[in-house]
């Protein structure tokens, strides 16, 4: 395979907005579908029609199909995801759940494909390193979303109907609309843990998966980082290893590039803030931080704690932590006409 030069992060790909009635497919882009959860999927399938859209379902998905923790085989997700890519009809692309499989087929994906047609594509977890990797190799705009099944048909139906509605809404207007979306809804749930305000393009994800991809040839360049806010979540292990990752992000000198922090719910993660004196997520990651003077936006829904706020990976953002604000300046579609779905500098 040959690699291509990566792009600066002004050199967005921005996918083509959606319009009603466009097919969106739902795969297994990882992990398998338990046959307990098929009902999920039905309604994840039913909210995503609600949008206004046509969806089927890619081969793959296929409750009680698996292949170790895989939905398949790497190359065979691979196949499918790239067939997805190359055909026409579909318009945009969600993914079924995260799991532990990306990785093995970073190196088959047709980023070619992507070039000639740029596709939304939703999802968190392992999918938010597919969304890092194709920002990295294309510019693509990823969304870091709600997954299918644990998501739409899954935290979604345990949120109140108008909670629902406003996420629905949310989600169909950035899927179709040219136009900035401005503010996301804020909850009291949001804190800040660090003063201050930031305007950046908006990089993360799970931040073992922001860390593990900086190790392979599919990194992002640091110069991505700069002046970026860094969102970021994570799901089950240790305290101190949200430590060593933040250490990590801190050797490699992403945190010297950052303008702001945009922490996502911390999710079943053992040694926060326990009777026995242990750290609060704030502490850790100020901690870390040091006397780098940058603002910190805590406990966002962004991630396994759901639902999620969407988060277009590469889209310029404005953070003001004090005020507990978060603003997308940039839409994070193209228009439907752009044979390349790219702006010029002057128009982003």
């Amino acid at each position: 395979m040959t690699l291509t030069a990566l792009p600066q992060p002004s050199q967005l790909l921005r996918p083509r907005a959606l319009v009603p009635g466009d097919l969106v497919v739902v795969a297994a882009l990882s992990g398998p579908l338990d046959a307990r959860y098929a009902p999920d999927l039905e309604r994840a399938v039913a909210e995503i029609e609600r949008m206004g859209f046509r969806v089927r379902l890619a081969p793959l998905l296929e409750a009680g199909r698996h292949r170790w923790w895989s939905a398949a085989r790497p190359d065979e997700i691979a196949e499918e995801f790239n067939g997805l890519l190359r055909d026409p009809e579909v318009r945009a692309i969600v993914a079924h759940d995260g799991g532990q499989t990306v990785f093995g087929y970073l190196d088959l994906i047709d980023f070619d494909a992507i070039r000639a047609d740029p596709k939304p594509i939703l999802g968190y977890s392992d999918i938010s390193l597919l969304h890092l990797v194709l920002y990295a190799r294309t510019g693509l705009v990823g969304f870091h979303a709600d997954l299918a099944t644990p998501g739409l048909g899954g935290h979604w139906q345990r949120a109140s109907a108008a909670r629902r509605q406003e996420l629905g809404k949310l989600y169909a207007t950035l899927l179709t609309s040219t136009e900035p979306i401005g503010a996301l809804p804020a909850s009291p749930l949001w804190e800040c843990w660090r003063a201050g305000c930031a305007e950046g393009p908006l990089i993360g994800g799970v931040i073992n998966r922001i860390v593990l991809a900086q190790a392979t040839p599919f990194a992002l360049p640091l110069e991505c980082f700069d002046g970026a806010v860094l969102f970021w979540e994570e799901l089950g292990g240790q305290a101190s290893y949200v430590w060593s990752y933040l250490q990590i992000l801190r050797h490699s000198g992403i945190l010297d590039r950052i303008a702001g922090m945009v922490v996502g719910v911390p999710e079943a993660i053992d040694g926060l803030d326990s009777p026995d004196g242990s750290p609060t997520l704030a502490e850790i990651v100020l901690d870390v931080l040091g006397d780098r003077d940058i603002p910190v936006l805590g406990n966002v829904e962004v991630g396994h704690a759901g639902p999620n706020l969407p988060m277009p990976v590469g889209i310029r953002v404005a953070l003001d932590a004090e005020e507990r604000t978060l603003s997308l300046l940039e839409p994070a579609v193209g228009a439907r006409g752009d044979g390349t779905g790219r702006l010029s500098n002057a128009d982003q």
